[in-house]
């Protein structure tokens, strides 16, 4: 009898930190609510339509924003589309002095860096999303996990286009401004 009470002794010794320590849920409850009341602005909850809206950037990029008229085919936002630009600009040859160029090719490689980091950034995710996709043995977890992996896959494609579209359009920025004898100066 006297080494079952030592023992039950010393469990509850041994137990009395955990329990000590243990909230209760409503505890948990309580300090969260106060958590939430010290608040004073909500956080800025980002959606995939904040995202569409801005091109696949968390924040808009001032540098993008220039190198989007330089896409061909594609209006910039509240401007036209490249192909008036290049027809406006060639109806007044004065306009296209030494800064035109400068800044035409320098948004334009910009932009191209800019986007070559996303597809980084990207890839990283995605092999994140792979990896926690393989440790995860929870059938409902691993979907949602997947489905956040396409969409990542789908980004990476997009990115990847414009990339192709982007290094095009310093190719023809480049063989316009040979074809207009522009030095090779103005384009560095």
């Amino acid at each position: 009898m006297r080494k079952t009470l030592l023992f039950a002794g010393l469990l509850a010794l041994l137990a009395w930190p955990s329990v000590a320590r243990a909230q209760s849920l409503g505890d948990v409850a309580r300090a969260e609510e106060a958590r939430r009341k010290a608040v004073k602005q909500p956080a800025k909850v980002y959606t995939n339509d904040d995202l569409k809206r801005n091109g696949g950037e968390s924040t808009p990029a001032p540098a993008a924003q220039p190198a989007a008229s330089a896409k061909p085919a594609e209006p910039s936002n509240g401007g036209p589309p490249k192909a008036d630009t290049a027809a406006a600009a060639d109806d007044s040859k004065s306009k296209k002095d030494e800064a035109y160029w400068r800044n035409r090719i320098t948004s334009a490689r910009d932009a191209l860096a800019h986007d070559k980091v996303l597809i980084d950034a990207v890839q990283s995710r995605v092999n994140a999303l792979t990896t926690e996709f393989v440790n995860t043995d929870d059938p409902a977890r691993r979907a949602v996990i997947e489905g956040n992996r396409k969409t990542a896959l789908a980004e990476m494609d997009r990115l990847t286009k414009d990339v192709d579209n982007q290094t095009k359009a310093i190719a023809d920025t480049e063989e316009e401004a040979r074809k207009a004898s522009v030095p090779a100066g103005w384009l560095r």
